[in-house]
């Protein structure tokens, strides 16, 4: 029963992403779509200004990652409420990174067009089974030690390459070297 169990805590990251992917496919985009009333080119600059946001708590997330597994130089073990800290960081993240997925996923969808578009809207899926992932990772002690920062690294790595490809492309007036 436990090899069972743990394929199915291993399919579910998968089956977010893959039902992310799915449903983005799947679903005649709504151009007219608005996020906090903003409709458009102004959609897409919040857009572009809450990624850049997701990405800086991000960032917060490693460092404090880093400080409580001892990996920052120059500076002592962590305190107590750094945990609390990064937890706390984290759930703000999630809540924020969902507006700007549901406004990708309803206005757009999971688009193939162009190479940016594509890396972005799958990268976007990914993210999310990325996450799911790494709360796994997190509740189940028996895993072996690497897989938390691994699984941490790929939700990091996610999240900047979903802002690369979209708020600063954007910000970037519509430019990104590699697009």
């Amino acid at each position: 029963m436990a090899p069972l169990r743990v394929a199915l805590w291993a399919l579910l990251p998968i089956a977010v992403a893959a039902g992310l992917y799915w449903y983005g496919r799947a679903h005649t985009p709504d151009y007219t779509a608005s996020l906090f009333g903003q409709r458009g080119s102004d959609a897409n600059q919040l857009k572009a200004e809450l990624g850049t946001a997701l990405l800086g708590l991000a960032v917060i997330q490693l460092l404090l990652a880093l400080w409580m597994y001892g990996r920052l130089p120059a500076v002592g073990p962590a305190p107590k409420p750094v945990r609390t800290a990064h937890r706390v960081t984290g759930l703000v993240a999630f809540l924020l990174s969902l507006p700007i997925a549901q406004h990708c996923l309803v206005a757009y969808g999971a688009q193939l067009t162009d190479s940016r578009v594509a890396l972005h809207a799958v990268t976007g899926c990914f993210l999310y089974g990325a996450f799911v992932a790494k709360v796994i990772v997190v509740r189940h002690r028996r895993l072996p030690g690497w897989a938390l920062p691994v699984a941490g690294g790929v939700l990091i790595c996610a999240i900047a390459l979903v802002w690369y490809s979209a708020a600063f492309w954007y910000l970037n007036g519509y430019q990104a070297p590699g697009f």
